[in-house]
């Protein structure tokens, strides 16, 4: 073949020398597209989704039990996911399924199947037939123990079921998507409604815990006893050491104390002061005593200073304004009359008595001021007394404190516990059907019976056989031009002898028409034969 020549041209040339075999091959996957939707046994798809909203969390205290007000659910992971799809496709749940739908009637599976099933004698076990008929028999006959002869149409059942049964969870969400083949769409609808309500009671068994009344009721009966003696207890604290509330008592007791305290150190500080102030006293009225005539001054005014106001003493004040002044004047005078002139000897007769007098109030002062300091130390001494005794009020309120702290813990995990056996007890014993009940998965879309079959389907089927006849039919005729090594054109000569074509004589009996009409039954065979 000249590779210079036209490909189309060469296509159609190989086409049309062929075409009766194209014709041929093209009818024959024509007639099989046609007949292969009507022969292929019909299945049905049955679909559903499950929506999982996961984990469950109670926004109550520990008192309440799980309830619709008080729950909220949080997004489930990829395991959670994938735990609730081997959940929906266990084969225990797959065959309870299908135990219970026989036992009711409601699944009877079509011949077809039924002879697939029993078409399988070697898979996990020996077909029933050939146990019961032949090898048990021969097993007997031979002394052996038999073995049991059991009904394997539930576990073939089962095995179809779920190698029909597709169940995956859409990317990017929690939604669990159930697609169900079987050829009867009545009874798959019905399988596949029975599957989801036993999962969700499955499920439900698997995250909930059911308590018996008894079980509640002694753990009851424990969970009071228990907490009445602990209240017992803390009474008894608290009556020990007389009081209602040992946390204000030791606030109070913590306040007075600081007062006490305050008052103490000002009385401290007053009698450190009194003291050194008595001392001075006392030296200054024994210098007073020796001192002469012409000394009348004392060196202590006796002010007692109260919030910064100064208060005098009258008394001493008076005598000492009045000594003074007999001293001045017995000075005055001393310089006009001799001392031994009798106005002299008067005014100093005058001078000792009122100076006895006055060495007589400052020491009575004195006194005054030694009782003082005295009633000073006795309430300095009881106000020390008064601090420890609210020190070992407040120690001894610090231990029962302690001890109520502990009786507080233990009735709060009391408390606790029952509460959580409680409710338990209320979820598991609470009569709800399961469409109102709390659970973290609900049936999104229930399913329903189809009306179309999902295989086979002729519109698709159809098109796609005619298609891949025709490419066939030309890939045949291809190959069989290929392994055709004749001259079929005159340049194949030129090219494969290197001889030149001196003369081509066409044939020229012309090919005879269709005799029969056009569309009609004669003229079809003629035209496949031709």
């Amino acid at each position: 073949m000249n590779p210079k020549e036209n490909y189309l041209h060469e296509f159609f040339r190989i086409f049309f020398a062929n075409k009766q075999m194209v014709k041929r091959v093209f009818l024959v996957f024509a007639v099989i597209a046609l007949v292969l939707p009507l022969v292929l046994k019909q299945s049905f798809d049955i679909t559903a989704q499950v929506i999982v909203q996961s984990k469950k969390l109670s926004q109550g205290d520990a008192t309440t039990s799980l309830n619709q007000e008080n729950a909220q659910f949080i997004p489930p992971s990829l395991a959670d996911m994938e735990t609730e799809s081997n959940i929906l496709r266990s084969p225990a749940l797959i065959r309870q399924t299908i135990s219970e739908l026989r036992d009711k009637g409601e699944y009877t599976p079509p011949v077809s199947l039924l002879k697939k099933l029993v078409a399988q004698p070697f898979k996990t076990y020996v077909s029933t037939p050939l146990r019961e008929h032949v090898i048990n028999p021969m097993k007997a006959a031979l002394g052996m123990e038999t073995d049991p002869v059991r009904d394997t149409t539930l576990d073939g059942l089962t095995q179809e079921a779920i190698d029909s049964l597709k169940i995956e969870t859409l990317p990017g969400s929690n939604v669990i998507s159930i697609i169900y083949s079987f050829p009867d769409p009545a009874q798959g609808t019905r399988f596949v409604a029975s599957l989801l309500q036993n999962y969700l009671v499955s499920r439900q068994a698997l995250q909930s815990i059911d308590l018996p009344q008894s079980f509640y009721e002694t753990k009851k009966t424990q969970y009071q006893v228990r907490l009445n003696g602990l209240e017992d207890e803390r009474q008894t604290l608290l009556g020990a050491v007389g009081s209602s509330d040992p946390k204000e008592e030791i606030t109070f007791r913590l306040n007075a104390i600081n007062t006490e305290e305050q008052a103490l150190n000002l009385y401290r500080d007053r009698l450190l002061q009194s003291q050194r102030w008595l001392d001075y006293l006392k030296t200054s009225l024994a210098a007073a005593k020796d001192n002469k005539l012409n000394d009348y001054t004392f060196p202590y005014t006796f002010t007692t200073t109260v919030d910064n106001v100064a208060f005098e003493d009258r008394e001493i004040k008076q005598m000492g304004e009045a000594l003074t002044a007999q001293v001045s004047r017995y000075m005055n005078d001393l310089a006009i009359f001799q001392p031994g002139s009798e106005p002299m000897l008067l005014t100093r007769e005058q001078i000792a008595r009122t100076r006895q007098q006055f060495l007589k109030v400052v020491s009575n002062r004195i006194q005054e001021r030694t009782n003082d300091l005295a009633i000073v130390s006795s309430v300095i001494d009881q106000k020390t007394a008064r601090i420890a005794e609210f020190k070992d009020r407040i120690h001894q309120l610090q231990e029962t404190q302690s001890k109520l702290r502990q009786l507080d813990t233990e009735i709060d995990a009391l408390h606790a516990a029952f509460s959580t056996y409680a409710q338990r007890f209320a979820e598991s014993s609470t009569a709800r059907s399961l469409d109102n009940d709390l659970s973290n998965a609900r049936v999104l879309s229930p399913p329903f019976e189809p009306t179309e079959a999902a295989f086979p389907k002729p519109l698709l089927i159809i098109p796609f056989g005619l298609f891949t006849g025709l490419l066939l039919a030309i890939a045949l005729v291809y190959v069989r031009e290929f392994f055709d090594h004749r001259f079929k054109a005159p340049a194949q000569i030129t090219h494969e002898l290197g001889l030149p074509v001196l003369l081509v004589i066409n044939d020229q009996n012309a090919e005879p028409g269709n005799p029969h009409k056009n569309w009609s039954v004669p003229g079809f065979v003629h035209w496949v034969r031709n």
